[in-house]
């Protein structure tokens, strides 16, 4: 096994070089990692992978900052494989022959490759496939990194030849523990209160790096003596973005979340996940819609105001704009968590479609066709009609369903807000329609 000085030597490492807070912190082992103990604490899924000295291509899947690079030397450095990294960034197909050739020269001497590659969801369907020979025949071990979902961003065939791993954020425990190993590396505690150290580890949102790197920022900035409040704190590093990519898999993750919280009844849930979106620059008006179709696919019919409460929160917003029309979309948000919920007329319009399309283009019955013209009148177009409001109740039970189809019955209102009455007048309804057509 290489010396453990050089570790990071196929990183290009100079020791005697500056480097940063969290470059020197960098783990030299798997149990020095801090927040993925279910993979490389003593019954981890690494650590279990180790003990058998076969470790096969993997994924890993995870944010920023979780340490899936540093755990990826580590397992090239206990494994004794050569390390080699790339980023799908800067690299296409000729790279790509580069670094599977200089890895079966190196197979042919005895000596067998990790090949980490860094952003590994950049790579197209194409670029991906070039990878499955040297994985078969093992002239590589693929270690991919990527932030985003593998079942969406990585093709099937080349799942099927690695395991996913899901590298965690790091939770305030986790980057506390950090932060403590940076002071004691340091030689000096970091120049906060405890209100600025916890709102350090919240401005981190879960990455390791980036809570070293405001580390470092405190140490650069603050005076000697001084010792910073959150609010000091905040005048000088700023505050992180929270990491969501509005095209990527967070975006899609709090819509749904929001959805479920508002569908569940839980207006506390739904407001924290609306203020998670907007806090990080999520569309208003993409949310105003969502709100929408969740008025209409699971409030329906119960409430039917949540529809138009929805409607008009989205045009409040548009008309005020960021940031007073927000407080529209929180009220709408909390009044549908209230609402009752139905989704029986959702359920009934997907019923309907499918008979739709499978029954084909089958003709109404004539009798409630219109009869604009002399030949129509004669063959029958509209004979027969009753005009509900003429009979009594309103209500005159005829047919109106193409004789082929019959009738059908889609929409089942629930017990719960306004579908309670349309329930009973349905039922009224079907008890006269079965008297006037003479049913038992």
């Amino acid at each position: 096994m290489p010396p453990m000085s050089d570790l990071f030597a196929s990183a290009g490492l100079d020791a005697a070089a500056p480097r940063p807070l969290a470059d020197r912190l960098r783990p030299r082992r798997l149990s020095e990692v801090v927040g993925q103990e279910h993979l490389t604490g003593p019954d981890g899924a690494l650590t279990r992978l180790l003990a058998s000295r076969s470790l096969g291509s993997l994924v890993f899947w995870g944010p920023p900052g979780t340490g899936k690079t540093t755990v990826a030397r580590l397992l090239a450095h206990e494994t004794e494989l050569h390390f080699e990294q790339i980023s799908a960034i800067f690299s296409g197909i000729a790279d790509l022959r580069k670094v599977f050739e200089a890895a079966r020269k190196r197979r042919a001497t005895g000596q067998g490759t990790l090949l980490f590659v860094d952003e590994i969801h950049r790579f197209n369907r194409s670029q991906l496939d070039a990878f499955l020979p040297v994985m078969e025949d093992g002239t590589v071990t693929l270690v991919g990194a990527t932030t985003e979902n593998p079942s969406f961003e990585l093709n099937a065939a080349l799942l099927s030849r690695a395991r996913v791993l899901l590298f965690r954020a790091l939770d305030a425990t986790a980057l506390a523990r950090l932060l403590a190993r940076a002071e004691e590396m340091e030689g000096q505690a970091l120049p906060l209160d405890e209100e600025a150290r916890a709102a350090l580890v919240r401005m981190a949102d879960g990455d390791g790096r980036a809570a070293l790197t405001l580390a470092e920022e405190v140490w650069r900035s603050a005076r000697p003596g001084e010792i910073l409040d959150a609010e000091k704190l905040q005048t000088l590093v700023q505050r992180r973005a929270p990491i969501y990519d509005k095209a990527q898999e967070g975006h899609y993750n709090l819509i749904s979340a929001l959805h479920k919280t508002v569908r569940g009844s839980d207006p506390d849930a739904a407001l924290y996940y609306l203020c998670r979106m907007l806090d990080a620059g999520e569309d208003r008006l993409f949310i105003a819609r969502r709100l929408v179709r969740m008025a209409v696919e699971d409030i329906g019919l119960a409430d039917p105001q949540a529809l138009v409460v929805a409607n008009a929160a989205k045009d409040a917003f548009d008309f005020l704009g960021s940031p007073e029309g927000e407080l529209a979309l929180a009220q709408v948000t909390v009044y549908l968590a209230c609402a009752p919920k139905s989704n029986a007329v959702y359920t009934a319009y997907k019923a309907a479609t499918r008979v739709a399309k499978a029954a084909g283009s089958l003709a109404p019955p004539r009798t409630i066709l219109n009869a604009p013209t002399g030949l129509m009148k004669r063959i029958g177009y509209g004979e027969g009609y009753r005009y509900d409001h003429d009979e009594p109740d309103a209500f005159s039970g005829q047919d109106y369903w193409p004789e082929a189809l019959g009738r059908q019955h889609f929409y089942e209102p629930t017990d719960r807000g306004m579908e309670t009455r349309y329930r009973e007048r349905l039922a009224y309804w079907e008890r006269l329609r079965q008297e006037r057509r003479g049913e038992d």
